[in-house]
């Protein structure tokens, strides 16, 4: 049966990077997990086994662990460009390069109450994400984000006034617990392209914008609040485009303390971890 090659990629993936940097007896590092994607002219590895423009997914990690030596890795942006740059530009058969890195978070240790000049301790789930790409003829796009922020609040959140029907058993509530753990991911404008933004401070910025419009917002659904912080999130950083958050509705039930002839004013709760509500959506500048 005859066939096409349809679009097709490869790269190398799970590359777990943790580097050192030492300024005298003050250490910093960073611990990225990055994957690289190749695109462009792949078919004849495809239907005639024919390897020659076939760049080897270990030459891909070997070169992740050399270009870090001396970059000094402003962000995991500016990384990842030199790294995509580095793929499209000494592979003319890479149609498009793309790289992907997630930064685990650490923080320094305290000793006796001072900041350890190289000890760290691991942060939160929370992690920094980035998407970056370039084109044969040079062109970078960049996709920044923040992946499994999570935030609770124990007020100031109600769902009522949904449609009902003979399988609804959810009741109405005007005060309940709203949890979530917050993936986001952000693009850039045309004019800026990424080239010239300060990828870190942009990112703390969002993160601190979408944290307090959660914290603030008289929520009626989740879907209320994820517009309200994606919209804080365009007003307050010029520099992005478009904004995309996923927002796993993390529900806390009441315990039934009834049986034991107490009373549960919102106070006693059961986390629960799955089902979980689900809602994404997607927020472009007009």
């Amino acid at each position: 049966m005859a066939c096409v090659l349809g679009t097709n990629r490869y790269g190398k993936s799970g590359i777990h990077l943790l580097k050192v940097t030492r300024d005298g007896p003050r250490h910093t590092i960073v611990d990225f997990l990055v994957s690289v994607s190749l695109e462009g002219d792949f078919a004849d590895i495809h239907t005639k086994g024919d390897n020659s423009k076939c760049l080897p997914t270990d030459t891909m990690k070997n070169t992740v662990y050399a270009l870090a030596k001396d970059d000094p890795i402003i962000s995991i942006e500016s990384f990842g460009l030199r790294l995509a740059r580095h793929f499209s530009t000494n592979n003319p058969q890479v149609a498009l390069a793309q790289v992907g890195i997630v930064q685990a978070p650490w923080d320094r240790a305290a000793v006796a109450g001072k900041p350890h000049p190289h000890c760290f301790t691991r942060g939160p789930a929370e992690s920094a994400t980035c998407t970056v790409a370039i084109t044969a003829d040079g062109a970078p796009t960049t996709q920044s984000g923040i992946a499994d922020l999570v935030i609770l609040k124990s007020t100031d959140s109600a769902f009522s006034g949904f449609p009902r029907d003979q399988f609804t058993t959810l009741p109405e509530t005007q005060d309940r617990i709203f949890c979530t753990s917050l993936s986001v991911r952000w693009d850039y404008t045309a004019a800026s392209k990424g080239a010239a933004v300060d990828f870190t401070s942009c990112r703390a910025a969002i993160r601190t914008t979408l944290i307090e419009t959660f914290a603030t917002h008289q929520s009626k659904s989740v879907q209320h609040t994820l517009h309200a912080m994606g919209q804080a999130a365009l007003d307050g950083c010029s520099a992005i485009a478009r904004i995309t958050l996923t927002m796993p509705n993390k529900h806390c039930l009441l315990f039934d303390l009834s049986r034991f002839g107490m009373e549960n004013n919102n106070e006693v709760f059961v986390p629960t971890t799955e089902p979980y509500g689900l809602i994404e959506a997607t927020l472009e500048r007009c």
